[in-house]
């Protein structure tokens, strides 16, 4: 191996000196065949490291990737608060288109309303309306009935006192309200009344006064029969969710067909078509 080495140092001596005593045309033509040779090596490399050069360029810095995360960001934030609003307004021409919708088809006078305050302690029990004796509603002092409130559903109540702009609705769901009715496909008529709400539970009704032996099935539907003068016939109450006989009467428990707790759009009954 050291005689190689020895051998191998002697060649580029001598190449060495060969080449010192070339002319200086020779020399040139070989020093340019020699970078002829080295000039592909030398681009790729000058290539390469223009590329490496770009690509620094081309790349964003921390701080700058952050800054464009956190306009993305709220621009995100932007849009769904856009998108929420735009569904929500949908959402509220559609409630309307449907109120009015259902104002054109009922066989009343309707006057429209919105519930305007709820009191917690009885939310099962009344509401008060944006509707008073100035729009024509009356609650029965002035020698008439308490008017009816209703909804696209079926029966809210009835006006319990009106004030100028506004007024009080006492609701079916109330244990003092009571309503004459009458189940659907038989001869079966009760008084329906709220039952106490436990807390955290969903208000139902319940329809004393039946035969002990009625037939009565889950999902026929219960209607105001139309005496006393306060509520008009025909009026949806809810449908029968079960029935059992007690010693001297039925009873059944009603779902109403209103939903209590989400209503919003509602119509005072003025009167008959």
């Amino acid at each position: 191996m050291r005689k190689v080495n020895i051998i191998l140092a002697s060649v580029v001596v001598l190449f060495g000196i060969a080449f010192m005593l070339l002319g200086t045309n020779t020399a040139q033509k070989v020093q340019r065949s020699i970078m002829g040779m080295m000039s592909p090596f030398l681009r790729t490399g000058s290539a390469v490291q223009q590329g490496l050069g770009a690509v620094g360029k081309g790349l964003k810095s921390l701080d700058e990737l952050e800054e464009d995360n956190k306009r993305l960001t709220k621009e995100n934030m932007e849009l769904r608060a856009a998108n929420e609003m735009l569904r929500n307004t949908q959402d509220e021409n559609n409630r309307l288109r449907e109120a009015l919708d259902y104002r054109t088809r009922s066989l009343f006078r309707l006057i429209p309303t919105e519930v305007l305050t709820r009191d917690a302690s009885t939310w099962w029990n009344s509401v008060v309306i944006n509707r008073g004796f100035e729009d024509g509603v009356d609650d029965g002092t002035q020698g008439g009935v308490p008017m009816t409130v209703i909804s696209d559903q079926g029966l809210v109540g009835k006006i319990m006192t009106a004030s100028k702009n506004d007024s009080a609705v006492m609701l079916i769901t109330d244990e003092t309200c009571k309503v004459g009715a009458y189940v659907e496909g038989t001869r079966e008529k009760g008084i329906v009344s709220g039952i106490r709400v436990q807390e955290g539970g969903k208000p139902e009704l319940h329809m004393s006064f039946l035969s002990k032996h009625a037939d009565l099935k889950p999902g026929q539907k219960v209607y105001t029969e139309g005496v006393g003068a306060v509520f008009p016939a025909g009026l949806l109450i809810g449908t029968v969710k079960s029935f059992k006989s007690r010693e001297l009467d039925g009873e059944a428990i009603i779902e109403p067909a209103v939903d209590f707790s989400t209503m919003s759009d509602l119509f005072v009954i003025s009167g008959a078509k």
